[in-house]
């Protein structure tokens, strides 16, 4: 029984035979076919259905998953729970009227774990009541009764668990253990990762995506009592938090073409310090090290928190795993991270305890709504500053073309916050709090977020302690390579006029491929640490935080800057024009902070060296960084140094968020040819990571071209 890997590495056999058997049942797609068979529960016999409001139906929708979801319990199974209803890996509620979805779900989140574990659901519960008699008689008392509701279905489904695990004396323990939580307080680490996992396993059956957030420091103290106490061993702790990580398999099938079957967002964050500045890192945080080491499970993408001064011990442990590829490991340099959300007006305390939203931009978990409105800054270039290289509009400095891009993107991150009016009450009062329209029901989701239940508001309508709508630039590199073109052909060197420069990019470079070799060639780009590009590219974005600070009071959400495309740079393709540097309409070009496929020729370290000559603490969503590395280049016991240093410098330097990869193209084609070949064979993507076979071959050539190595 071999677990996938790109590379000659042997992973070691930490796990029993069981453990081991069903991880590889779990990865082959097992269970993931099996959530197929059932889509969703019809809602048809519900009489005056389509004359419910909207809350209402999304109450009866909850009840009848509740009621009618399909249970599985899985052969040697240690914990209990499954999402099997197919809709939810489609991103929806999974109930149906007249063969159709009734509601959208929630993503983008990292959920209140820690109050479950401490309170159990019970004291959620405990908190609806206090909270329904203080708004009783009041716009806000329907949404509290819906919570109340979706608790009540909670508990039948959790019920149902019980029925099924009382029928046979090998599920014994499962049973025992399932008794006392999710809806009463976790005593041992056994019931811990219970508890976590039945109530992960509800919210997603019911469709939505949450992160899992700090898993460590969730799961760290329970161990380290049963530790201390002897009542259980490191040995078998590993064993129970594998089957975590394998359960989380669940919705693997193979069908999910187009961007990937393992996008769903249950990220975990690992180390760090907590909201007093004390370690995280402990026992839990090496055994989800190990899991992922043997198992190669990609679907919970790991982030780990480093900083100048992390442990050689952990990050030594952290390149042994990175090496065996897959994209399943990346880092934040913390004390980054943490200043970025102290500036943008986060406690220390608060900024301490950040995770991520279920992908990568930075979050207080179980206490954020979030979302982000992405767009392409060369397409700002080439259409508004540029105007479309029609000719009719001409620059005589550099200073005069950049102070108009300056000008456009203020104005595109301005139609971002406009936008953003449509979902408050119209106020009159500038002081005068923002007010939300009545939005989709999400209750499962806002029982899990601090903020919503206390205020009778859901996740959608402001409940959220922080409510947070972030804009974000794409096309990084390429803008700042356009620029950075221009400047150099046009003004320094004065190989053309504007206006012809503006003619050969209209006609896509036709009869000048001795200029755009030149160009291509004979240009430092951005990846290269070359001060006169890279400079450009740290203006643009601390311009851009700039900007994104300046409508902060003009709408009701908190409204930080960020970088990103998530792949997105595929279908921008269609509306890009040749670019200044060097590139033909069509081509696909940089990821989110990475430089322009083909245009780095220094290495890792001087990627690394131009991503972080930015001022990364002004953009406090979040700005990753993909880098990719050779398997021969990572071997053996220098490669793992060569990792570690990697990550150093990257903290040193001031980095925000790093995606390495180790990745080999010749295998990715070879995967192309013989699918079947590679079925677990894991990329990274952006945020999260994707069996390659089950990326369609647009997302497959864009992924090979990010990670050629020429």
């Amino acid at each position: 029984m071999e677990f996938y890997t790109q590379n000659n590495l042997v992973r070691p056999v930490r796990l029993c035979e069981t453990t081991r058997g069903f991880a590889y049942d779990s990865l082959n797609r097992k269970y993931g076919l099996d959530t197929l068979r059932v889509s969703s529960v019809s809602l048809d016999s519900i009489d005056r259905f389509e004359n419910l409001s909207p809350i209402e139906k999304y109450d009866c929708c909850i009840q009848y998953i509740a009621m009618q979801a399909p249970i599985r319990i899985c052969a040697g199974e240690r914990i209990s729970g499954s999402a099997t209803l197919g809709n939810s890996i489609h991103h929806l509620v999974p109930a149906t009227y007249g063969g159709k979805p009734v509601f959208g779900s929630i993503s983008h989140l990292t959920v209140d774990f820690e109050t479950v574990l401490k309170r159990g659901v019970f004291g959620i519960r405990d908190d609806v009541l206090a909270s329904l008699e203080r708004h009783k008689n009041t716009s806000r008392e329907r949404f509290l009764r819906s919570c109340h509701a979706c608790i009540e279905a909670f508990s039948l489904w959790h019920g149902r668990y019980l029925q099924a695990l009382s029928t046979e004396e090998k599920w014994k323990d499962n049973y025992q253990n399932l008794l006392q939580v999710p809806f009463k307080p976790a005593r041992t680490f056994y019931e811990a990762v219970q508890s976590i996992w039945f109530t992960f396993a509800f919210i997603r059956l019911c469709g939505n995506w949450p992160g899992i957030g700090r898993i460590d420091q969730l799961l760290g103290p329970y161990l380290k009592r049963d530790l201390e106490q002897g009542t259980l061993t490191l040995s078998e702790a590993r064993e129970i938090l594998a089957h975590f990580f394998i359960k989380g398999c669940e919705w693997i099938n193979g069908q999910f073409i187009g961007s990937g079957d393992a996008q769903h967002y249950q990220n975990i964050v690992l180390g760090g310090i907590d909201a007093e500045g004390k370690t995280v890192t402990n026992e839990v945080t090496y055994l989800v090290l190990d899991i992922i080491e043997e198992l190669g499970i990609s679907d919970f993408p790991v982030s780990v928190r480093v900083s100048r001064t992390t442990d050689e011990r952990l990050l030594t442990r952290v390149a042994e795993v990175m090496r065996y590829g897959g994209g399943i490991l990346a880092v934040y340099n913390e004390d980054l991270v943490i200043e970025a959300m102290c500036e943008d007006g986060y406690s220390l305390e608060e900024a301490r305890s950040f995770a991520n939203d279920g992908c990568w931009e930075v979050q207080v978990p179980g206490k954020t709504y979030f979302i982000y409105s992405p767009f392409d800054a060369l397409q700002v270039l080439q259409q508004r500053t540029l105007g479309g290289y029609e000719g009719n509009i001409i620059y005589k400095t550099y200073e005069d073309m950049y102070a108009q891009f300056k000008q456009d993107i203020t104005c595109r991150v301005g139609e971002i916050a406009s936008a953003l009016r449509g979902y408050f009450e119209d106020k009159t009062d500038p002081d005068a709090p923002w007010v939300w329209k009545t939005q989709m029901p999400c209750t499962i989701v806002s029982l899990f977020e601090q903020g919503c239940v206390e205020q009778g508001l859901s996740y959608l309508e402001g409940g959220p302690v922080y409510n947070v709508h972030s804009p974000h630039i794409g096309g990084l590199a390429d803008v700042a390579n356009a620029l950075y073109a221009i400047k150099k052909i046009v003004f320094d060197e004065q190989r053309c006029t504007f206006l012809d420069y503006m003619r050969i990019l209209k006609n896509n470079w036709e009869g000048e491929e001795t200029l755009r070799q030149y160009v291509l060639h004979r240009l430092d780009f951005y990846g290269n640490d070359c001060d006169a590009v890279d400079s450009i590219a740290a203006q643009i974005l601390s311009d851009f935080a700039d900007i994104c600070r300046s409508f902060e009071q003009t709408h009701g959400y908190h409204f930080p800057g960020g970088v990103s495309t998530f792949g997105r740079q595929l279908e921008w393709t269609s509306k890009r024009l040749a670019s200044p540097h060097g590139r033909r309409k069509g081509e696909i070009l940089a990821a989110n902070c990475s430089p322009t496929p083909d245009s780095d020729r220094e290495g890792a370290t001087a990627i690394i060296r131009s991503y972080c000559k930015a001022d990364l603490k002004k953009l406090a969503s979040g700005s990753a960084l993909d880098v990719k590395l050779l398997p021969g280049n990572v071997s053996g016991s220098d490669g793992v140094q060569v990792i570690v240093g990697l990550i150093r410098g990257f903290a040193t330097l001031g980095g925000f968020f790093m995606q390495p990869d180790v990745v080999d193209t010749t295998i990715l084609r070879e995967a192309q040819q013989h699918p079947e070949n590679y079925q677990n064979l894991s990329v990274r993507v952006s945020g999260w990571n994707a069996r390659f076979v089950t990326l369609n071959k647009e997302w497959q050539e864009m992924v090979i071209l990010q990670n050629e190595h020429r």
